[in-house]
């Protein structure tokens, strides 16, 4: 059988992305009171800057104002909660989950399917933020973490994050139909393409293609190659911009990353 040559589009550079506002809580150092509860998970730090200017929160008993600092010795409260600046926690926390397809990325279902969030480690002074979802039929790469901030920066249009899927279809893509979905397909919410596309062969009736992409629309995968007249019957998403999917987490398992990890990953992600 003959394998078509990967396409890849002729692409701008895309600057790396930045990741600000994760504080290294070290004893005598403060960070902004939006940025911190953002890292506690309650929300993106615009809706912080937000809740704090309604008079919701306070700091060691009075109420607090936006742009404040804080820092270990502080006592936040939002409501009742409180939150408190605690230098073991200046690394966000971040796990890796092997999503099998019939679960959905959402905290409660109407319809009493399976959720994700029931597999994951139980927090008690925060919440785990999805970066990114998949549909109930898609499996693979979830990432959560626990920084708000982080979470709205990888997702965010602004920094097109690779988003890197295998993907199984009922036939197989003539040289024309490649062209077309890395030059770019008209859907109902606009045009999209692939950044990339590889040919990975089959038998039968399926064939496989390793397709990127720099966008999170919804179905986006499955649409574009509707489009083009072919019918997803497997998608599992294999990486999330810099981190891959390990090989042997298995289904419906999640693995977190450690601080040396955590590291490294942040240094990929800023500049």
């Amino acid at each position: 059988m003959r394998v078509n040559r990967p396409i890849r589009p002729k692409q701008k550079k895309i600057p790396p992305l930045k990741v600000n506002g994760i504080p290294d809580a070290v004893p005598g150092i403060t960070c902004k009171l939006h940025k911190l509860l953002a890292q506690k998970g309650l929300g993106s730090r615009r809706e912080m800057e937000t809740l704090i200017a309604t008079g919701r929160v306070s700091i060691n008993g009075r109420v607090a104002e936006v742009g404040e600092r804080v820092g270990p010795g502080d006592v936040v409260r939002v409501g009742k909660r409180i939150i408190r600046f605690r230098t073991e926690e200046s690394i966000p926390r971040v796990i890796l989950y092997h999503k099998p397809e019939g679960e959905i990325v959402s905290r409660s279902d109407p319809e009493g399917r399976p959720t994700v969030f029931d597999k994951l480690p139980h927090l008690k002074s925060s919440k785990w933020i999805a970066i990114g979802r998949l549909d109930f039929n898609t499996s693979g790469l979830l990432v959560f973490t626990t920084d708000g901030g982080l979470a709205n920066r990888l997702m965010h249009p602004s920094f097109e994050v690779e988003r890197e899927y295998a993907v199984r279809v009922l036939g197989q893509l003539t040289k024309e139909q490649m062209v077309a979905l890395t030059s770019g397909v008209e859907l109902k919410d606009g045009l999209a393409k692939f950044s990339y596309l590889s040919d990975q062969g089959g038998e039968g009736s399926n064939h496989w293609y390793r397709v990127i992409l720099r966008e999170g629309k919804n179905r986006e995968v499955r649409r574009m190659f509707e489009a083009v007249g072919l019918t997803v019957s497997r998608l599992m998403r294999v990486r999330f911009g810099p981190i891959n999917l390990p090989p042997w987490i298995k289904r419906g398992k999640w693995t977190e990353l450690d601080d040396k990890q955590m590291n490294r990953l942040l240094n990929m992600v800023k500049q």
